[in-house]
């Protein structure tokens, strides 16, 4: 028995490779060290910029928006999604993002579904300034049902110490408004079978915002 008797397309996952590695590249900043393809993602930050630097490193998903993406078969916002929902989680404590990692899990591995998810990603990498260092694709046959998938994203950031915003306030918000805007989400779903307006295509243009570009930490 060969990967691909088992359910794991090689070619697929070289393909998929082939397709991020530009996307990947074009988040890269001066801190970038190692390419897209490495064990580990190499970053250096540059002396003198900050006097007492602390790393600030938060992990998220996108939850049941992913249902919605299925439904309407557009990927992109969900990658867009996923940096920005990470990006916010430190921007509370002050800093500012550095790079950004991301992990694909699916049942059968669709290189054009990845591209998208990725360029999502990239996307929303570029737009607040932070590298998107690497990343994992897992291919688990029979994990997931046809055609789905799940992500997650690893956002590691930086403040000087005497910058430091506890964030216990704004945390608390923050993680209302993220509850909030999934229960959204499903009703959009179960609206759109029963005749509303809101359909999940709608639902999936509305995306999760940034606030790193509008309060940068000065």
């Amino acid at each position: 028995m060969d990967y691909k008797a088992s359910g794991v397309d090689i070619d697929a996952g070289n393909e998929t490779v082939r397709r991020i590695r530009a996307l990947a590249r074009s988040t890269f900043t001066s801190g970038v060290l190692s390419e897209i393809g490495s064990f580990g993602g190499l970053f250096r930050l540059e002396p003198g910029q900050y006097r007492e630097p602390v790393l600030v490193a938060s992990a998220d998903g996108v939850g049941t928006k992913l249902k919605v993406a299925f439904l309407a078969h557009r990927h992109d916002t969900i990658g867009s999604d996923l940096v920005n929902h990470c990006v916010n989680d430190i921007l509370v404590q002050g800093a500012e993002p550095l790079f950004f990692l991301d992990y694909l899990a699916t049942g059968q591995l669709s290189p054009a579904v990845a591209e998208s998810i990725v360029g999502g990603i990239a996307a929303a990498c570029r737009d607040n300034s932070c590298a998107l260092l690497g990343g994992e694709t897992a291919e688990m046959p029979g994990f997931y049902g046809e055609g789905e998938y799940d992500v997650a994203g690893f956002i590691v950031g930086v403040v000087d110490r005497p910058r430091l915003i506890s964030g216990r306030t704004i945390a608390v918000c923050s993680r209302r408004i993220a509850r909030t805007y999934r229960s959204f989400v499903r009703c959009s779903m179960a609206g759109a079978s029963r005749g509303w307006r809101t359909s999940p295509a709608a639902a999936l243009r509305t995306t999760c915002r940034a606030c790193f570009p509008m309060a940068r930490p000065r």
